[in-house]
């Protein structure tokens, strides 16, 4: 075996944390079941357990303990007495004509819940989300985009930085993707730098790149179709707490945080990471240069254009001039986009770039999480830790103080806020019934969602952090230098907006 190999190996197998998750899942299960923590309850909890720590360590793959959850809740759930079971909107209906509390679950009906997760919109709209993301990668309409506003602000070192986080937050309406927007940016960047004559370690270089993977960080919660983890937490809000959370009220509520927290980055990179030079010889001409070899823009590029803008418009306007959902949009988009002649890609084309594991994990997290509410081991869960802390007797600002800031410190050992997602939001919405929160809940889960999106602090809790960090243009001191405040400056924001902003909108 070569060394590649084995290193590869070591990637994506860690037989230590692999053999504890088990040894969590077994000593749960071995806890004593009662009235309040039913056996399916207490699987469901034994399950989470396991899954946390082999999302936390990436001992093994996000698809491969996405396949390992889906067995173990068919075999451990299917062998459990069954329990009243709490029905929510978008999951299967158990037939409750078979269902006594002596008898069994069964692995088919288990399997109904492991794969729950499969049969809601959020998957879909997931799923057309990332073809959507590929077919900008495969006109390179998202690279276009970022060199024409790059090309319009100058040689300006100050005016480079203004022009990487537009550029983030431009493509943060149109590509659904993080990962892929960071993709589209950060080469451009290294070009440019390379270009200027500065080295991979030089001050401009980690200015340049740490300030798009924040940008991209912070419009991930501005808009509601930029991540996956917020497509999770508006899924779950839909089916337990029957509010289905348009494209436009997700901007109206999250959008000026964004915001606002885009200028405070301009400033905090600036001056945490001050660049060794104030103006960049050339650098707008080597711009311009890169966007002329793309040549004149293609046919395929103006319909995606044209597909993007009306599905933008489409998205923003739900509820408001027309009915239909976000998912359902985005699947016409894709039916359009995949159509011979009239599209932009081929079916070919776009199965070679499409990440299926993202897919399929997500679709199982969805799954795990209804599974914790329906058993109401999520409402135990939230019971036994949130309910030591009294939270029942303090104002609704210190509520969610407190929870936001648990929030950002268990996302230090999470690399992927779609699995925290999958994780809390269930946990979070369970606690909302216990503090009784009735038409304020929505906002609170809400809220905590935004947070759940609050990568800033290391590279490894995002996938763009990580794919910045593999550049080599800075270190993690250089990345927590930034991260610290921003995190800081934006949990204060959130504060500030839960007493005013929020409050006047009526989501608190």
């Amino acid at each position: 075996m070569t060394t590649a190999k084995k290193t590869q190996k070591k990637a994506t197998f860690k037989p230590f944390w692999f053999a504890l998750s088990f040894v969590a899942l077994i000593i749960i299960l071995l806890l004593p079941s009662s009235d309040s923590l039913p056996v399916m309850a207490k699987c469901a909890l034994a399950i989470l357990a396991f899954a946390v720590i082999l999302w936390v360590t990436e001992a093994v793959s996000y698809p491969v303990s996405a396949t390992m959850i889906v067995v173990l809740m068919i075999l451990l759930l299917g062998f459990s007495p069954v329990q009243n079971l709490t029905e929510s909107l978008g999951n299967p209906k158990i037939g409750k004509d078979v269902l006594s509390g002596s008898d069994m679950l069964g692995t088919a009906n288990a399997l109904k819940l492991a794969f729950s997760g499969f049969a809601t919109s959020a998957v879909a709209l997931v799923a057309a989300a990332l073809f959507l993301a590929t077919a900008m990668q495969v006109t390179q309409l998202h690279k276009r985009l970022a060199l024409w506003v790059l090309s319009l602000v100058g040689n300006k070192t100050k005016r480079i930085v203004i022009g990487v986080i537009l550029v983030s937050i431009i493509l943060a309406f149109f590509v659904p993707s993080a990962t892929a927007r960071a993709g589209a940016v950060v080469p451009i960047l290294l070009g440019m730098v390379a270009a200027f004559g500065a080295s991979k370690q030089s001050k401009l270089a980690a200015l340049l790149v740490i300030t798009a993977v924040q940008a991209v960080s912070i419009w991930n919660i501005g808009i509601k179709t930029a991540a996956a983890q917020n497509i999770v937490a508006v899924n779950f809000i839909n089916g337990q707490l029957g509010h289905d959370v348009s494209w436009g009220e997700w901007f109206l509520y999250a959008a000026p945080w964004s915001i606002i927290m885009s200028i405070v980055l301009y400033f905090i990179m600036l001056k945490v990471i001050p660049p060794e030079q104030t103006e960049i010889e050339g650098g707008k001409e080597l711009v311009q240069k890169q966007l002329k070899s793309l040549g004149p823009v293609s046919g395929k590029e103006w319909r995606l254009i044209i597909i993007s803008l009306a599905l933008l418009l489409l998205w923003s306007t739900e509820k408001v001039l027309h009915p239909i959902d976000s998912a359902s949009i985005t699947l016409l988009a894709l039916a359009i986009m995949l159509t011979p002649k009239i599209g932009v890609m081929s079916w070919k084309e776009a199965e070679s770039k499409i990440p299926w594991g993202t897919i399929i994990v997500f679709g199982v997290g969805i799954a795990l999480g209804n599974v914790l509410l329906q058993t109401h081991a999520a409402q135990w869960l939230s019971d036994k830790t949130f309910g030591l802390i009294g939270l029942q007797h303090m104002p609704i600002i210190a509520t969610i103080a407190l929870i936001s800031l648990f929030n950002i410190l268990i996302h230090l050992g999470f690399a992927s806020a779609t699995s925290l997602a999958s994780a809390l939001i269930p946990v979070f919405i369970s606690l909302t019934m216990t503090l009784d929160l009735g038409e304020m809940a929505i906002g609170f889960v809400l809220i905590q969602q935004f947070v759940i999106s609050f990568g800033f602090l290391l590279p490894v809790s995002s996938p763009q952090g990580m794919l910045a960090y593999g550049t080599e243009t800075f270190t993690v001191k250089d990345f927590l230098k930034a991260g610290i405040p921003i995190t800081v400056i934006g949990y204060i924001l959130v504060i500030i907006l839960s007493m005013t902003y929020w409050q006047w909108l009526g989501l608190l």
